[in-house]
């Protein structure tokens, strides 16, 4: 597998470069590599999905922070499409090209043509999906079945939206085309502005018989359950985009997406700090003294590790290999526990006997010049 290029000489600007330029570099080659103007270029279409996710990047500050210290593996995940986590398609490149560029302005209005929409129903709402998962999920990914709120194509009418029995027909006011002209004058002229026919709202056709269980709509309120692999090593804010997985359209429009967002759960013994982990193990004084065997929690189950004699409180030991499995790669992080000495709030008439005779034998104290300290180094301890 080729290795990506540099996003910043994809633009084709300097690391400096401001917002602003980069923004114009990026509209200019947009523009350039568009599929709509390089019909059938293979080329074309793929530095048209480079540029667009080399801007996905560095027009957000957080992202070109990460990208500017660590490479492509900072932003890992960042750009998802429909192949799974850091994945970037075509549908997604032209989606979040529209959303920069297309506005107000409408996407024909950036070739310097009208913009033409094609009449006909409109594709459905995209749904999110915060998904929540375990650490433990997380380490070794895991199959889920979701069950969603979602907007279903309508039984009685089958979509269409209409009566059963009856059709929907082109209507009157654009003539099937979803589109009207308005003429208003100005200091200029007349100006001719083409706008989505008010009457069917661009879809070019119109119900008579609406049906009775939805309105016309084509759409009822339903649940259904849709199935997702996550994978190994996600992370809280990485997201996977199921294609036509989201509410139905009206009269007939073809299913929206659903993007299924990771939710980190707190865990009660665990700390994530990228793909390693830390907790804390409580062990007794005579174990910090003596050493001794203990059971150290991990992801995968609990593992016994020998304590070396004389162990201070706050010691971390690190456990290669037992954190987290990174994201689309073979590394794993590594497991950091801090050793923390309990002592016991109450001791027996036989314990306090036994510790204060071993305290008089010597030994036990802290060295004088420790005892009377503003701060202590690690080091010293």
């Amino acid at each position: 597998m080729a290795s990506k290029r540099d996003y910043y000489e994809v633009l084709g600007v300097e690391r400096g470069a401001s917002d602003d330029e980069i923004k114009k570099a990026y509209r200019k080659l947009a523009l350039k590599h568009h599929p709509d103007r390089n019909p059938g270029n293979k080329d074309a279409e793929e530095k048209f999905k480079e540029v667009v996710e080399a801007y996905e990047v560095l027009k957000d500050s957080d992202k070109r922070a990460r990208y500017d210290r660590f490479g492509h593996e900072g932003v890992r995940g960042s750009t998802a499409g429909s192949g799974g986590f850091g994945g970037f398609d075509l549908s997604d490149a032209l989606r979040s090209f529209l959303r920069d560029f297309g506005g107000g302005f409408g996407f024909g209005d950036l070739f310097g043509e009208e913009e033409r929409e094609a009449p006909g129903p409109r594709r459905g709402k995209d749904l999110q999906i915060r998904l929540p998962l375990t650490l433990q999920e997380i380490a070794t990914g895991v199959e889920k079945t979701l069950r969603i709120a979602r907007e279903e194509v309508c039984e009685a009418c089958q979509g269409s939206g209409a009566s059963p029995g009856t059709s929907q027909t082109p209507c009157g006011t654009c003539k099937g085309s979803g589109r009207v002209k308005r003429v208003a004058s100005s200091l200029f002229g007349q100006m001719v502005r083409v706008e989505p026919c008010p009457v069917c709202h661009g879809e070019g056709s119109v119900i008579a018989h609406p049906c009775a269980t939805c309105g016309g709509a084509g759409t009822q309120e339903g649940k259904s359950t849709v199935s997702v692999r996550i994978p190994a090593g996600v992370a809280m804010g990485n997201y996977l985009t199921l294609r036509g997985q989201g509410h139905a359209g009206a009269k007939g429009g073809g299913r929206g997406d659903a993007y299924v967002l990771v939710v980190e759960k707190e865990d009660p013994l665990f700390e994530r700090q990228g793909d390693d982990v830390l907790c804390r193990l409580a062990v007794s004084f005579a174990t910090a003294v003596l050493g001794g065997e203990v059971e150290v929690p991990t992801l995968t189950g609990r593992v016994k590790v020998r304590i070396p004699a004389g162990t201070p409180s706050g010691k971390v030991f690190r456990m290669k290999g037992k954190g987290l499995p990174h994201l689309n790669g073979s590394r794993r992080g590594d497991l950091h526990v801090q050793i923390v000495v309990w002592v016991p709030e109450r001791l027996n008439r036989d314990q306090t006997a036994r510790l204060s005779e071993l305290s008089k034998s010597g030994g036990l104290e802290p060295p004088t010049e420790l005892m009377a300290r503003r701060q202590v180094s690690r080091d010293e301890l």
